[in-house]
C-alpha cells in the first residue's frame, strides 16, 4: 500500500520506518530543511534502540523516502496519517495549530485535484476529542469530499517504541465509515499475526482511549510515588509493598515502582490536556489534578534529601547519573533531572553530569550551567555525592570501590531505587532512596 506519513518527530519516523518494514511504500513529508536534510542523508534524527537498522534498510530497498513536497505524497498515496506535534498551550490544552494547519492544505490540495481519488487522513498525533471533526471541516471548508477521518493514536514506549509499533498489545481506530475501517485493517493486519485485536470504534472514543490510558498510567506511577512517601514516615518499604501488590491479578505488576516523578513527552502534557478538555466540557476530572499537582511535588523530593543531609549546599560539587526522563531514549521533556539540578544549582552547588544517550538534548534545557562528562566515572571527582536520576542498564552494576574511592563523601542518593539498600550498606556507603529507610 501507498502511505504518507506528514510529520517525522518521534511517532511519524517510527510509524513510517515500520510501515515500509512491512512491504508498504512510504513517503515522510517534514518543512524542516535540518531534519530533511539528515533523514535524505539516512542519518537517523532520534534515539531510538533497533530503529537504525530498519530504517537503513527500508531505505536502500526504496520502500522509505523523505521529502517537502506535501502535494506529491498527498496525492500519491491512499492512507495520510498526520503525526504532527500538538505542544501544550499555557491553559494545559494541546495546541492543534499545526494539525489544523495540515489539515487546511489538504483541503485544498484534494479540491485541486477535482477529488478524483479516494483518501483516508489518519489522526495519529495525540489531540484532543473532537479534532477528528475539526480536520474533516477544515479539509471540507475548500470543497473537498472524496475523503474520511480516521482517529488511530499511537501507544509506543520510548525506548520500546520500534518492538511497540510491530507486536502491538492492540490497534485503536475509530471512524463512522465502513470503507475507511476495512482499509486501515488492511493496512494493520500484518502487525497482528498472532490475534492481538484492532478495535474498531467511533472516533470520539478512540480520541480519548489515548488520553485515559496515558493518564490512567501516571495516576498509577504518582499513586505509588506518594505511597513510597508514606512508607518512608511510618517505617515500611515500599518495595515489599509494591510485591505484595503486584501478586494480586486485579492490580498486576506494571506500573508500580517508586521514584522522582513522571517525564517525557506524553504523561505531562496528555494528563493535562484531559484536565482541560474535561474542564471545558463540565466534567472536571479533579483525580488528575492532585495527579499533576503530586507529580510536580515528586520531582522535588530527592532534592530535598540532599538539602537535608548536608544543609548548606553551597560551594559544594554533586555527581549526577542519568539526565533523560527514562531509560533508552535522549528526551528530556518535563525530565525530573532539570527540576532537581536547577533546585542544586539555585542553592550554589555545581553539577558534572553523565547520560548514555541525552547529553545534547540536556543542553537544550541546562546549557552549559553543569560540567558534562564523557562517562559516569568522569563526574565523581570532587563531587560530594552521587544522585542517580535515570535508570540505565550500566548503571546497576557499577565498580562500587572505584565510586567510594573518588566521591569525597561516600554518599548515594538514588531516584530510582535500583541498588538493594542492604548490600550498599555492607560496603560502607550512606544510601538514600525513595521509599525505602535511609542505610
Amino acid at each position: 500500500m501507498n502511505i504518507s506519513i506528514i510529520g517525522t518527530g518521534y511517532v511519524g519516523l517510527v510509524s513510517g520506518t515500520c510501515f515500509a518494514e512491512m512491504g508498504n511504500q512510504v513517503i515522510c513529508v517534514d518543512n524542516s530543511p535540518e531534519k530533511l536534510a539528515k533523514l535524505q542523508n539516512a542519518e537517523v534524527t532520534i534515539y531510538e534502540p533497533g530503529l537504525d537498522i530498519i530504517f537503513y534498510r527500508n531505505i536502500a530497498k526504496k520502500r522509505l523516502e523523505f521529502t517537502s513536497d506535501l502535494k506529491k505524497a498527498v496525492l500519491n498515496t491512499e492512507v495520510v496519517f498526520l503525526c504532527l506535534p500538538t505542544p501544550q498551550g499555557e491553559d494545559g490544552s494541546a495546541d492543534l495549530k499545526y494539525v489544523l494547519g495540515v489539515a487546511d492544505s489538504i483541503g485544498k490540495i484534494l479540491k485541486e485535484n477535482g477529488n478524483k481519488d479516494y483518501k483516508i487522513i489518519v489522526n495519529k498525533s495525540t489531540v484532543p476529542v473532537g479534532t477528528a471533526q475539526l480536520v474533516e471541516n477544515e479539509i471540507k471548508k475548500h470543497g473537498a469530499e472524496n475523503f474520511d477521518i480516521v482517529s488511530n493514536p499511537e501507544f509506543l514506549r520510548e525506548g520500546f517504541a520500534v518492538e511497540d509499533f510491530m507486536k502491538p498489545d492492540r490497534i485503536v481506530v475509530g471512524s463512522d465509515s465502513k470503507k475507511a475501517l476495512a482499509v486501515m485493517k488492511e493496512v494493520y493486519e500484518p502487525f497482528v499475526r498472532q490475534g492481538n485485536p484492532i478495535i474498531e470504534m467511533n472516533t470520539a472514543s478512540s480520541e480519548v482511549t489515548k488520553y485515559a490510558a496515558n493518564s490512567y498510567l501516571a495516576m498509577r506511577i504518582t499513586y505509588m510515588n506518594e505511597l513510597a512517601n508514606f512508607c518512608e514516615a511510618v517505617g515500611a518499604d515500599v518495595d515489599f509493598v509494591r510485591r505484595g501488590m503486584g501478586t494480586d491479578n486485579r492490580i498486576g505488576k506494571r506500573f508500580l515502582f517508586s521514584g522522582i516523578g513522571y517525564g517525557g513527552s506524553c504523561f505531562p502534557k496528555d494528563v493535562n490536556a484531559l484536565i482541560k478538555t474535561s474542564m471545558d466540557k463540565g466534567s472536571e476530572m479533579s483525580i488528575l489534578t492532585v495527579v499533576d499537582k503530586v507529580n510536580k511535588a515528586q520531582k522535588q523530593v530527592l532534592y530535598k534529601k540532599v538539602e537535608k543531609h548536608f544543609g548548606d549546599l553551597k560551594g559544594k560539587h554533586f555527581a549526577v547519573w542519568g539526565l533523560a526522563f527514562k531509560p533508552n531514549t535522549d528526551d528530556m521533556r518535563e525530565a525530573p533531572s532539570v527540576v532537581i539540578i536547577k533546585e542544586l544549582l539555585k542553592a550554589g552547588a555545581t553539577v558534572s553530569a553523565y547520560d548514555p544517550a541525552a547529553i545534547e538534548t540536556t543542553r537544550f534545557y541546562l546549557k552549559d550551567s553543569i560540567t558534562y562528562a564523557e562517562n559516569e566515572y568522569d563526574t565523581l571527582k570532587n563531587a560530594e555525592a552521587l544522585l542517580i536520576m535515570t535508570e540505565w542498564n550500566e548503571f546497576r552494576n557499577p565498580d562500587f570501590d572505584k565510586i567510594k574511592e573518588m566521591l569525597k563523601n561516600p554518599v548515594i542518593f538514588d531516584g530510582r531505587n535500583i541498588f538493594q539498600p542492604e548490600k550498599i550498606k555492607e560496603l560502607g556507603f550512606t544510601y538514600y532512596s525513595i521509599g525505602r529507610r535511609a542505610v
